[in-house]
């Protein structure tokens, strides 16, 4: 394991990594669309044609109970006229979370361009059938996974998940059309979007997007 008692070790081994190595993109912000989800489609795949790894993951972070943050990393599946949308198990701490208060915000980031995309708004459940449409598309692991429901729960060995997910999985083959009623796919309405390009001279650009009733307005903020 690296050494990294002495002094100032950590400090100085962070302040020596590189940040917005390579050539950046360029990005003009009066020439952006009069709605966030076109951008937001632009970025995306200029992202997947520069092979940026898992550019689909983004930061969904939450309220819990107790008034604190909480965030984790999650696949976004469309984006679309219902929103930014992502499924997870109801009954999972941030199922809970989006049940009790209704809002998240989801945070994207592609170091390899110095982007970021921040979304805030309330979220709410789609259909049963759209959730369901959803939870079949997955991979049998994955559906075998969210079959158990224990997510967040403590666990005593890694043993005990493996021959639990064994199990699992051997029901998901035996009845591929099984669906956990649970599963759930949110959409996420935008009421506030920023685009930030990052710089290496530190003057980034941000854009944000603020949803006024079916409306739009754009507006530079300041690094």
């Amino acid at each position: 394991m690296r050494d990294s008692a002495s002094e100032g070790g950590i400090r100085k081994l962070l302040r020596e990594l590189e940040v917005f190595a390579g050539r950046l993109p360029e990005f003009d912000p009066h020439a952006t669309p009069g709605e966030p989800s076109e951008l937001f489609v632009d970025w995306l795949v200029t992202a997947v044609d520069a092979g940026v790894p898992e550019p689909h993951a983004m930061t969904l972070s939450t309220v819990g109970p107790d008034g604190g943050p909480s965030a984790r990393v999650l696949i976004l599946k469309d984006v679309g006229p219902s929103g930014w949308q992502f499924a997870a198990h109801a009954g999972s701490p941030k199922g809970r979370d989006l049940t009790r208060l209704g809002r998240a915000a989801l945070t994207f980031y592609w170091p390899q361009q110095a982007r970021q995309v921040r979304v805030r708004g309330p979220v709410s459940a789609e259909s049963a059938e759209r959730s369901a449409a959803d939870f079949l598309a997955r991979s049998p692991g994955s559906r075998a996974e969210a079959l158990v429901g224990r997510q967040s729960q403590p666990l005593g060995e890694l043993a005990d998940r493996d021959a639990t997910a064994r199990q699992s999985l051997v029901r998901i083959e035996r009845e591929p059309g099984l669906v956990v009623p649970e599963w759930t796919l949110y959409s996420l309405r935008p009421e506030e979007v920023e685009f930030w390009q990052g710089d290496k001279q530190r003057k980034h650009t941000r854009l944000g997007y603020t949803r006024n009733g079916a409306e739009w307005h754009k507006q530079l903020l300041w690094p």
